[in-house]
């Protein structure tokens, strides 16, 4: 099975904002629904101010707490990617308080994040984001090989930027997004280290157990329901036999 990802050249991005536009427009998402969202970090001290423009979406993260927590299976991982079935979502919410990097969110109550156009790659296209960036900051394929690329191109530009470095390669499995970095995680706002969510902590030790344990009632209910009424139904039944086989008392020989 193919694992696929996406990988951001943050030194090469120029926020032009067309990614934003084309998967905007190509995943006919809603007002207040984009996937992609672009941010302006500004580092230094005047005047030796160094500006980055930041991606804010879907990592995709290998294991996934999204796809962990969501009780409908609207999210679930393909070719290493998360991906969405929105006719599934009942727009609960779990998945957007255990993301750890606070990406999806809710949208005319479907669950709204990067879809990595799975539908694209399918018929043989790469993303919308990465069909229209003028910079060729995006890249899309497979995993390792993007991965290859990444160290090289860091190695590249280390002289220049010596913070720089590969994002993405551990947490949760491996992220599905691998940014290139040319400054530390923390000087861009992102996580150095990011950790799963308290809300995945919640429902794996209190909702699931007791859901299972409510199942579990529930189950154990019908089954002495059903042995009850068994039980019931034989005995009406023996009774109904031994009065037809007992011997009737004929009128004439009273």
């Amino acid at each position: 099975m193919s694992r696929y990802a996406l990988s951001i050249d943050l030194e090469r991005c120029i926020g032009c904002q067309a990614c934003v536009v084309a998967c905007k427009t190509g995943n006919e998402r809603p007002l207040g629904g984009n996937y992609i969202q672009i941010r302006d970090v500004v580092r230094g001290t005047f005047p030796n101010l160094t500006g980055t423009f930041v991606h804010q979406r879907c990592f995709h993260c290998f294991d996934a707490a999204c796809v962990n927590v969501c009780p409908t299976g609207a999210l679930y991982k393909q070719d290493g990617m998360t991906a969405v079935d929105a006719d599934k979502c009942s727009a609960c919410g779990y998945c957007v308080d255990a993301c750890p990097f606070d990406v999806p969110h809710v949208v005319d109550n479907r669950v709204s994040k990067c879809t990595a156009c799975l539908d694209l790659v399918k018929d043989g296209l790469p993303p919308w984001c990465v069909q229209t960036c003028p910079s060729q900051a995006i890249k899309f394929g497979e995993r390792e090989k993007l991965l290859a690329d990444a160290h090289a191109r860091v190695a590249a530009i280390k002289p220049k930027r010596p913070n720089a470095q590969v994002y993405g390669e551990e947490p949760f499995g491996g992220l599905g997004m691998i940014l290139i970095l040319p400054d530390a995680p923390a000087a861009l706002g992102l996580p150095e280290n990011p950790q799963p969510s308290l809300a995945l902590g919640a429902w794996q030790n209190v909702v699931q157990p007791v859901s299972i344990g409510a199942l579990g009632a529930a189950i154990g209910v019908t089954a002495l329901s059903f042995i009850v009424a068994r039980r019931e139904h034989n005995r009406e039944e023996a009774l109904l036999k031994a009065e037809e086989e007992a011997p009737h008392e004929h009128p004439d020989h009273a």
